[in-house]
C-alpha cells in the first residue's frame, strides 16, 4: 500500500541525498532507499529505481560544479563514463530477473566494500 507523504519531509530527504552526493561524488542512493521504502511505503525494487531517477540530476549538477571549480578532468573521466554507461544498461536489463534477496546482499557488501576503503585508504 502506497502512502502518501508530506513535501517537506520528502525534500529535506532529497537534500541530504545531494549533501551526500556533492560530497563523496555519489552515495546519496544509500540515504534515498531506506526512506523511499519507509516513507513512500516503495518496494525495495521499486525504491532502487527512483533513486536511480532522483539521483542522475543530482549527479549531473556535482559534476558540473566539480568542472566549474577545477576538480574534473574529462579526458580521465571519459573511460568511466564509457563502462558505467554499459554498466547500467546491463544492470537496467537484468534488474528485474534479479531475486530482492541478492539485490540486498549486493547493497549491503557494495556498502562495506565502500566503508572499508574509506577507513583504509
Amino acid at each position: 500500500m502506497k502512502r502518501t507523504h508530506p513535501w517537506v519531509p520528502a525534500a529535506v530527504a532529497g537534500g541530504a541525498a545531494g549533501i551526500v552526493n556533492g560530497f563523496f561524488g555519489g552515495g546519496g542512493g544509500m540515504v534515498l532507499v531506506p526512506l523511499l521504502m519507509a516513507r513512500c511505503g516503495l518496494s525495495r525494487r521499486k525504491a532502487f529505481a527512483s533513486s536511480v531517477a532522483i539521483i542522475f540530476p543530482l549527479c549531473a549538477l556535482s559534476a558540473v560544479i566539480y568542472y566549474a571549480r577545477g576538480h574534473l578532468d574529462l579526458l580521465v573521466a571519459l573511460p568511466y563514463l564509457i563502462g558505467g554507461l554499459a554498466g547500467g544498461l546491463i544492470g537496467g536489463k537484468i534488474f528485474q530477473k534479479i531475486p530482492v534477496v541478492w539485490l540486498k546482499r549486493a547493497f549491503a557488501l557494495l556498502i562495506l566494500y565502500g566503508a572499508w576503503r574509506s577507513l583504509t585508504g
